[in-house]
């Protein structure tokens, strides 16, 4: 029998939500066709997809690409170019229905090669009920003789880590995800990086490592990441989306992670703290602008695919505002701006209007069509940082001098 295959990030919500984008495209149109939903992390999705050609060679008709890995994969032809679809039979209010944001990084020229599945910028989540306990504000000022608010800065973010770090009550001060896949402890390096006034590339868009800002952001993140007295002890293998679901567990005070892992507290079933969540833009260092991330998920269809009409057709119908909202309430971000003001999701999501807020301070990564590798190196810096007791200076030095190699 004929099957459709669907490369997918694994994360629960977005398993589900395609599952049943499926059953409902299938009752809509007719479609016989049996999906094959391929449910793979960040490595191996990458793997399969990009590093062994899997989208050139059609071993999948769709698949979720990351933007940071969609320039190369541009580059490498692994996508069907989308304007002829498009122009054929747009989807609903395209373009007008999404931020300008989630639009620009898979377009080259012209050229259009993925639309918007999730969304969802770095934030800061916190545990609103800790903060406002009156408990807790009396205990912090007694300890510590000042108020306990939302850090605005990183020492506070420590010193508030610490206070909460209670490993007999299974609450831990902070989570970070520092699993090395080129991801997590690379996103959370230039997000130190930029909350100190740095900058990742110099004027000519080369990566530039060895700076002030670098040196003293790796050095604070490998003395965070190593309190044991502050940061949850299964961070070293937490991705992403185990950092998330620990905190859904209760199991931290703060987390610096995507927005979609705060939604996720509050519509997921078997989330430990709904309501008790808010969000809010990282802390910076005095004088600095606080940054995010704006790193988004794609759907793309392969190049190689046998299945490109009912690909586009399907992609049509799984963008739309009900499906998009219908995504967001499984656990994922929806990214139609229908989605981020739709009343019944922010009496659900009581911040999710703060979206806007985060893309105004969202920075994107460099586009390189090597970035995989660049990116490779400075996980490698950054799980040194962690790991060893090497200065931060002489694995910036490292870093750079292995990038300058490759950054051309």
């Amino acid at each position: 029998m004929e099957t459709f295959k669907i490369a997918v990030r694994k994360f629960a919500p977005f398993e589900s939500a395609i599952r049943k984008f499926w059953d409902q495209y299938c009752e809509f149109s007719g479609c016989t066709v049996k999906l094959d939903m391929v449910v793979m992390d960040l490595h191996e999705l990458y793997d399969k997809t990009i590093s062994k050609k899997g989208l050139a060679n059609g071993d999948f008709d769709i698949a979720h690409i990351s933007t940071d890995w969609v320039l190369e994969g541009y580059s490498h032809q692994d996508f069907e170019v989308l304007n002829p679809y498009i122009n054929k039979n747009k989807p609903e209010d395209f373009p007008r229905g999404w931020s300008k944001s989630l639009l620009t990084l898979q377009r080259f020229g012209w050229e259009v090669v993925g639309l918007p599945f999730h969304d969802g910028p770095e934030c800061f989540i916190y545990r609103k009920d800790l903060f406002e306990s009156e408990l807790e504000q009396e205990r912090f000022l007694a300890k510590y003789g000042k108020t306990l608010e939302v850090p605005k800065n990183w020492e506070d973010f420590h010193q508030i880590a610490q206070y909460f770090n209670r490993p007999e009550d299974n609450l831990y001060g902070s989570i970070f995800a520092c699993y090395p896949d080129g991801h997590n402890t690379v996103f959370d390096f230039c997000l130190q990086l930029w909350t100190r006034g740095g900058s990742l590339t110099d004027k000519n868009g080369f990566i530039q490592l060895n700076t002030e800002e670098s040196i003293s952001g790796l050095d604070f993140y490998r003395k965070i990441v190593n309190d044991k007295t502050a940061v949850h002890p299964k961070s070293a293998e937490f991705e992403s989306v185990a950092a998330g679901i620990a905190f859904s567990q209760g199991e931290a005070a703060m987390m610096i992670n995507w927005f979609g892992f705060a939604a996720m507290c509050e519509v997921d079933a078997n989330s430990k703290v709904k309501g008790k969540v808010d969000v809010g833009l990282l802390p910076a260092v005095e004088g600095k602008n606080s940054a995010s991330l704006n790193v988004y998920w794609l759907y793309t269809i392969a190049k190689g695919s046998k299945n490109k009409d009912l690909a586009y057709d399907f992609l049509r119908f799984a963008l739309a505002q009900e499906q998009d909202k219908q995504l967001t309430m499984e656990g994922g971000i929806g990214c139609r701006i229908s989605t981020w003001n739709d009343p019944e999701i922010n009496a659900t999501i009581p911040y999710y209007h703060k979206l806007e807020m985060l893309h105004e301070v969202a920075n994107m990564l460099p586009q390189k069509q090597n970035w995989a590798a660049i990116a490779a190196i400075i996980d490698q810096m950054v799980l040194q940082a962690v790991n060893t007791e090497t200065p931060s200076e002489a694995l910036v030095l490292d870093a750079q001098g292995q990038i300058n190699k490759i950054d051309k």
